[in-house]
């Protein structure tokens, strides 16, 4: 059997961000480009979120982990720039999922990033956009806080970058 690159693309739904661990890489945006070639061998390139994320090598890893487990012994994993991360680049399945996380997706932006949209998010748990930014500093490097006036909690913002 021949594997293509939607195949690839399936086996590394199981790839999840180490720190949010509902979300897919493939969801997160961060596979850039899979090609197969004729006598099989499978190179993925990546993108982290951001240069100098920790997390870096491991989702390379667990890349490399993941092909091997499904038989997949030729293969190249490529991290690289050459194609920048933003957060358009999440699918509306990773941002559902970031939701149910109980993070708020980031606001989609054309373009320029407006650092004042920063500022809003709607609440994961009531979808209020009645919010208020207490600090853009949140437990990792692309997560805010928020505090939801309606329902009273506090939530993370996956920041729009």
């Amino acid at each position: 059997m021949s594997l293509t690159k939607e195949d690839i693309l399936t086996l590394l739904e199981e790839v999840k961000d180490p720190e949010i661990p509902v979300l897919s890489l493939v969801d997160l945006g961060v596979i850039t480009d899979v090609e197969v070639s004729g006598d099989e061998h499978v190179t993925v390139r990546m993108t982290p979120t951001f240069a100098g994320c920790p997390a870096m090598d491991y989702m390379r890893k667990d890349v490399e982990r993941t092909l091997e487990k499904h038989g997949i012994s030729k293969h190249t994993v490529i991290m690289s720039f050459d194609k920048p991360w933003d957060s358009n680049k999440i699918s509306e399945k990773g941002r559902q999922h970031l939701k149910e996380f109980g993070l708020a997706p980031p606001p989609k932006y054309n373009m320029v990033l407006d650092l004042d949209i920063l500022e809003y998010a709607t609440c994961p748990y009531c979808n209020s956009e009645n919010t208020t930014m207490r600090t853009p500093f949140g437990p990792t490097l692309c997560r805010s806080m928020h505090y939801c006036n309606d329902c009273r909690q506090m939530f993370e913002q996956f920041k729009p970058l």
